[in-house]
């Protein structure tokens, strides 16, 4: 799998990242990965968040950092010496591992105002931190997750574009063609035109953000076995295969429907580039399994870059300490390198 460009513009901007669930673990992970800072030559970064919130979890941590309330344009200059916040406007009051009223209205807004910072040219890349979807629901969100809802907010002359989540390491990328469906749900979406739009993302998206030329896609069948020839199941045959066709008269190079069941042994990752999947856990379990620390979850499709850590909100270990910053840290410097290919 190769990886983005690592140049970066001559003075990049700092990267909008969202607080995610007060509650969670987003506000320990911040604290750690910016302590990591110069250790690991990171990206500069902002919160979108509440400065006493990160005071309070800092203290329950005992991380001894400065906080400094900032405006995006002076967040990158703010960043060697201290923990830059920009403000949302939205108080979170929850403590470590208790979602309350508060945590619902501070996320979504730390979202919105990081997509608007990034649009309007004020940030680099859109990082975000996990988000609680039962406490969103509860709140009335009516998104099925962060990718959604991302694409609802980059809608333009009132078109949502489709988002498209991949899974990035540097061991494995995988796309799942269906996301935050159900298995019964999914097998009503899955259609030779989701196919098609899906993979002519990621061809793209491999291409401008990832520096890959001529990008190469597997792609696998639905059933065990990838169909066994229609004995097994018949959507390899009026699914995916004319998808596949289309796709190769556009001139991708895609191979499928293959078995996903030998799609991720380490001889056949080296095959290609990215691999797609007809469904959520057929792609993430074995990016998980290979890549679990350091997996990113990133959304193509958007007109910005977006990436995050791929965990949820650890609620059980929420300021403790024992939160691992390092697929935050991997989202981070991804996003950083991301945004400079399309500089």
């Amino acid at each position: 799998m190769a990886e983005p460009s690592s140049e970066r513009p001559a003075k990049p901007l700092a990267l909008a990242l969202t607080l995610g669930e007060p509650a969670g673990i987003g506000p320990d992970i911040t604290i750690a990965a910016w302590l990591k800072r110069r250790e690991l030559n990171l990206p500069a970064f902002y919160l979108l968040g509440d400065e006493d919130l990160i005071a309070r979890r800092a203290k329950v941590l005992g991380a001894n950092i400065r906080i400094a309330g900032v405006s995006p344009s002076d967040a990158a200059s703010a960043f060697t010496d201290a923990l830059p916040v920009v403000a949302t406007g939205e108080r979170a009051s929850a403590e470590p591992g208790k979602p309350d009223t508060s945590s619902a209205p501070a996320a979504l807004a730390s979202i919105r105002q990081a997509v608007t910072d990034v649009r309007a040219g004020r940030a680099g890349a859109v990082v975000t931190n996990p988000i609680a979807k039962s406490v969103l629901y509860r709140a009335g969100f009516r998104h099925p997750g962060h990718t959604e809802f991302l694409a609802e907010l980059a809608a333009e002359n009132g078109r949502v574009p489709q988002p498209v989540m991949m899974l990035w390491s540097p061991l494995l990328a995988v796309v799942p063609v269906t996301i935050h469906v159900s298995i019964r749900d999914a097998l009503g979406e899955l259609t030779s035109e989701l196919i098609v739009s899906t993979v002519r993302i990621v061809a793209t998206a491999l291409k401008s953000r990832f520096g890959i030329a001529k990008p190469r896609i597997a792609v696998s069948g639905l059933n065990p076995h990838a169909g066994e020839d229609g004995s097994l199941g018949h959507e390899e045959q009026t699914v995916i295969a004319p998808a596949l066709k289309v796709l190769r008269d556009d001139g991708i190079e895609v191979r499928g429907p293959l078995p996903a069941d030998t799609m991720f042994h380490a001889a056949a990752r080296q095959t290609y580039d990215c691999a797609v999947c007809m469904y959520h856990d057929q792609a993430l379990i074995p990016v998980k399994t290979v890549a679990f620390d350091d997996a990113v979850n990133v959304t193509l499709g958007l007109p910005f870059v977006r990436t995050s850590p791929d965990h949820g909100t650890a609620f059980d270990i929420a300021g403790t300490a024992k939160a691992n910053p390092a697929s935050l840290i991997a989202a981070l410097k991804l996003a950083s390198r991301m945004a400079a290919s399309q500089s």
